[in-house]
């Protein structure tokens, strides 16, 4: 094996160890912005009232009521 061939090989694994460390990066940011984002939602569900939860899903169902006398 050739000096120049181990300098090369230990270069490309050096820069192959920083690509992937600043890819793990990346995936921890994006998943700490999508547990803010789902935090936002819930805490906005929690604050509508359920009527209007269940109105949303079912438009048709449960908002009215039939009676004849």
């Amino acid at each position: 094996m050739d000096i120049m061939d181990i300098a090369a090989l230990s270069t490309s694994m050096s820069r192959q160890k920083n690509m992937s460390d600043l890819g793990i990066a990346i995936l921890g940011k994006t998943l700490d912005s999508a547990k803010q984002i789902a935090a936002g939602e819930v805490a906005m569900l929690d604050e509508m009232p359920r009527a209007a939860l269940e109105t949303s899903v079912n438009p048709a169902v449960g908002s009215n009521i039939d009676v004849s006398v």
